[in-house]
């Protein structure tokens, strides 16, 4: 047993990044730990992570959160894809939805056999075989383990919901095992003089506070990583260009899609968010191809619904910490790295940095070797992250606006470039080490954003070509028989999560 533990974190700013950290920390070491959130009011956060990907689910489960009463609690809606609309040229639409594409077939993944059928001239598309596709195109939900019998898996999801509510949620989980809270605005970070370690923060109040470990929480401002302690963000807009984004929320217009939907617009793009009791909507550009003001104004104009409020601006760069973690602080959520939100990730990251930091739980004596595996394990995370968003940008047919043909010819990081000359040339996907992103993922924004390889497999041309369609016609049959019999998104959130008129 360590003879130098860690007795005090004290985790700088709230939020979603910041409650759940305490939620995961009270939940698993209160009875050795004194957890306190320090945060102010007059500060505020983001909070735009209104949309998530599956793996929330899973801390969820591991705090104990019933899933129906967050929903109830958030206003939260089902996500089952992302649809991407204008991406590959003007009035194409294609989805990247969760869960399995098809199914291998002997030492095989599904694509080899689709990509053999497109031989045909009444080829069906890809996401004909996609539980996940089939069901947020026709707004239908339920909660089945799998089709019957067969091996289809059943729906993969994850939730829309209002962020800020569910930061309330889990500050109330966290402070009920323990938390402690503290307003306060940081107004010094006093370092030790022997090892540039963070001895102390002082609050506006006067108050010093103490601790063993601190997490920084504090957003864009990175409080203590990069202004107490000089971590530089690597910046990666040589990428991923935009820069800015505006904010507001709508009516509701009581459409209730179980999928988000990223619309291209000439600079950027647009998020729609179909929450219960309004819609959230955004629209991230490149203000060097947009000011702020035709920004607004195209946000405005491509509503749904009446907005409720004026748009609220944010800037940011895209990139993450050369280090997340410095001596005894270690980043998570924005303070660590922002990559723009096209994929719902921001949560995600906030959630594997806490995972990774409670399996890699240090002593006060802060071993380096620890340091320096969590920081490559981050790094590598968010770079994989930035080039699945690399690859929406970059693999286009637009050329209508400057903004796009800049985006045409972005560079490709060296992973992506491997990556989409092995597809191009074979069809096969390779996933790396724990990457985010499933070869289900990759292949339907490739297939989506127009890359489709030369040549499938040989292995693919054995099966008889009868076999093949009969393969074929029956998955998507199947695929078809269960959509029919499940309710509609509407009937579910009705049926087991309808929050309270507000």
């Amino acid at each position: 047993m360590s003879q130098l533990p860690i007795k005090r974190v004290v985790i700088v700013g709230g939020g979603t990044a910041g409650w759940l950290a305490a939620a995961v920390f009270a939940r698993t070491m209160s009875a050795s730990l004194q957890v306190r959130v320090v945060e102010s009011e007059a500060i505020g956060t983001v909070g735009v992570g209104e949309a998530t990907i599956p793996q929330i689910r899973n801390v969820n489960a591991f705090l104990g959160i019933d899933e129906d009463a967050m929903l109830r609690a958030t206003s939260g809606t089902i996500k089952l894809a992302i649809e991407f609309n204008d991406w590959l040229r003007i009035g194409h639409s294609y989805l990247h939805a969760f869960g399995e594409v098809g199914l291998p077939l002997g030492p095989l993944p599904f694509q080899h056999y689709w990509l053999r059928s497109r031989e045909q001239p009444a080829a069906a598309d890809l996401w004909t075989y996609s539980l996940n596709a089939v069901a947020a195109k026709a707004h239908r939900m339920a909660r089945i383990e799998r089709i019957g019998n067969s091996p289809v898996a059943g729906p993969k999801y994850a939730f829309h919901f209002d962020a800020a509510r569910y930061g309330r949620m889990l500050r109330e989980y966290a402070e009920q095992r323990g938390a402690k809270r503290t307003e306060g605005k940081i107004v010094d970070v006093q370092l030790r003089g022997d090892d540039g370690f963070i001895d102390s923060i002082v609050l506006d109040s006067g108050e010093r506070v103490e601790a063993d470990l601190f997490i920084d929480c504090s957003g864009f401002r990175g409080l203590l990583i990069q202004q107490a302690l000089g971590s530089e963000l690597e910046d990666w807009r040589a990428w991923l260009p935009c820069d800015s984004a505006l904010a507001v929320q709508s009516a509701s217009t009581g459409t209730l899609r179980p999928y988000t939907q990223a619309n291209a617009r000439p600079a950027g793009w647009q998020w729609r968010i179909p929450l219960q009791h309004r819609t959230g909507n955004g629209h991230v550009y490149c203000s060097e191809y947009m000011s702020d003001d035709e920004a607004a104004a195209l946000l405005l104009a491509n509503l749904e619904g009446k907005p409720l409020g004026e748009p609220r601006l944010i800037r940011f760069g895209a990139g993450v910490r050369r280090r997340s973690w410095v001596r005894n602080c270690v980043a998570i959520g924005l303070a660590a790295g922002f990559l723009e939100p096209l994929e719902s990730t921001a949560i995600h990251l906030a959630q594997s940095a806490i995972s990774r930091l409670l399996a890699m739980f240090p002593d006060r004596g802060f071993d380096p070797a620890v340091i320096e595996d969590y920081n490559r394990k981050v790094s590598e995370e968010y770079t994989q992250v930035r080039d699945f968003l690399v690859l929406h940008f970059r693999a286009t047919e637009r050329r209508d606006t400057a903004f796009w043909r800049h985006c045409a010819a972005l560079p490709a990081p060296e992973a992506l470039a491997r990556k989409l000359a092995i597809f191009e040339a074979t069809g096969q996907i390779f996933r790396e080490n724990e990457e985010l992103f499933t070869e289900q993922s990759w292949l339907q924004v490739m297939i989506g954003q127009g890359i489709v390889p030369r040549r499938h497999h040989p292995v693919a041309d054995n099966l008889p070509a009868e076999q093949l369609g009969e393969f074929l016609g029956n998955l998507a049959a199947l695929i078809r028989g269960a959509t029919d019999h499940m309710g509609s998104h509407e009937r579910f959130i009705a049926e087991h999560c309808a929050a309270a008129a507000d």
